[in-house]
C-alpha cells in the first residue's frame, strides 16, 4: 500500500477559506505538510460584507499546530484581486503549486426575477474569480513545470436545482474552464479538475425554499431519500477527494468528480452513438430528424471525446457503420 499523501513542499491557494469547506481543505493540507495561502473576503453567505476575522482564524489554527499559513482578504471578482491572492503567496512562500478555487456564495430567485445585480454578482465571483486567480498561478505553474487545479462545481449545474439559474450558470463555465487549463497544462505538468462537493454550510441559510413551486422539483425534494447521509453532509466528507485531486499521488486530469455523503464518484459527459444521416452533401431535413429523434437518444452506446476534435472520430465510426449496413449481402 502506497504511503501517505503529503504536501511537503508545497504551496497551496484556497479562495473561501476562512469558513466551511475551504476551511476545511486548508487544515488538512497544512496538518499534511503544505504551506497555505488563506484567501477569504469575509463576506456573509449572501456575498455582502467583509472582515478580516475569518482567514485569521484560520490561519491562526494553522500556525497555533506548527503549520505554516498566511492571510489573504482580497476579493476573487477583480483581476487586480486575483493577482494579489497569487502575489501574497509567492510573497509568504516563494511559489504556487496548488489552486483550490473554492469562493462562493448564493443569491437564489426564481430565473424570471434574476437581475443583474444577481447575476454579474455570481458570474463575477465563482466563474470570474476562479479565472482571475488561476491565471497568474498557471503562469508559475508552467514555469516550474508542475501544478494542480481544482475547481468546485456544482450538482446544480449538472443536474439542475431550481431558483438557481445564475449559481448554475457560473459554475457550468468552471467545468469549461476546468477542462480547458486540462488540456492546455497537460504540456507543463498541470492538472485541472472539477470537484462537485456536498455540505451543510452558511449558505444553506440563504436558501429560499419558494422553489417548491414547481410540481416536478418540489416532488424530487420530497422524494430525495436521505437515509444513507445521515450526519455526513459535513465539510470533512468532501476534503479527501477534494485533497487526493490536489495531491502530487493524482494523475486524473479533464475530470468531473462528485463528493455526496461519503460516495465518491466520477461524473461523465458522453454522446450517444446517435443517428448519421444518409451520405452525401444533402442535409436532411427537419422531418427526417424528427423520425429519428428516438435513436438520436438511445444510449445504447456512449463516447466520451476529450477534446471537441475527439467528437470527429466517433462521427467517422458511426458513418463507417452506416455504410457497412447498406452493403448487400453476398
Amino acid at each position: 500500500m502506497a504511503g501517505d499523501i503529503r504536501f511537503d513542499g508545497r504551496v497551496a491557494v484556497i479562495t473561501g477559506a476562512g469558513n466551511g469547506l475551504g476551511r476545511d481543505y486548508a487544515l488538512e493540507i497544512a496538518r499534511r505538510g503544505g504551506a497555505v495561502l488563506v484567501n477569504d473576503l469575509g463576506g456573509s453567505g449572501a456575498g455582502l460584507g467583509a472582515s478580516h476575522n475569518a482567514a485569521d482564524a484560520v490561519v491562526d489554527e494553522i500556525r497555533a499546530a506548527g503549520g505554516k499559513a498566511a492571510a489573504s482578504y482580497d476579493s476573487v471578482a477583480t483581476r487586480a484581486g486575483g493577482e494579489a491572492i497569487v502575489a501574497a503567496a509567492v510573497e509568504a512562500f516563494g511559489k504556487v503549486d496548488i489552486v483550490i478555487s473554492n469562493a462562493g456564495f448564493l443569491r437564489n430567485a426564481r430565473f424570471e426575477d434574476i437581475d443583474d445585480a444577481r447575476l454579474d454578482a455570481l458570474v463575477d465571483v465563482h466563474l470570474k474569480g476562479a479565472f482571475y486567480v488561476a491565471q497568474p498561478a498557471y503562469r508559475i505553474m508552467r514555469r516550474n513545470g508542475y501544478g494542480r487545479f481544482v475547481f468546485t462545481g456544482s450538482a446544480s449545474a449538472m443536474f439542475g436545482h431550481a431558483w438557481q439559474a445564475n449559481y448554475a450558470a457560473a459554475k457550468g463555465g468552471l467545468m469549461g474552464l476546468s477542462h480547458i487549463v486540462a488540456i492546455e497544462g497537460s504540456a507543463y505538468g498541470i492538472t485541472s479538475n472539477l470537484l462537485m462537493p456536498t455540505a451543510q454550510s452558511r449558505l444553506m441559510a440563504e436558501m429560499d425554499d419558494g422553489f417548491m413551486e414547481i410540481p416536478d422539483f418540489a416532488r424530487s425534494v420530497q422524494e430525495a431519500d436521505y437515509s444513507a447521509v445521515q450526519d455526513r453532509l459535513l465539510p470533512a466528507f468532501n476534503t479527501p477527494l477534494a485533497l487526493y485531486l490536489a495531491s502530487e499521488r493524482c494523475q486524473a486530469t479533464h475530470g468531473i468528480f462528485s463528493a455526496n455523503g461519503g460516495r465518491y464518484a466520477q461524473v461523465l459527459i458522453q454522446a450517444t452513438q446517435g443517428w448519421i444521416s444518409p451520405a452525401g452533401s444533402d442535409a436532411p431535413s427537419v422531418e427526417d430528424v424528427a423520425e429519428q429523434f428516438d435513436r438520436i437518444c438511445d444510449a445504447t452506446t456512449l463516447h466520451r471525446p476529450m477534446t471537441v476534435y475527439d467528437e470527429f472520430n466517433a462521427v467517422a465510426a458511426a458513418a463507417r457503420e452506416r455504410d457497412a449496413a447498406a452493403i448487400p449481402a453476398a
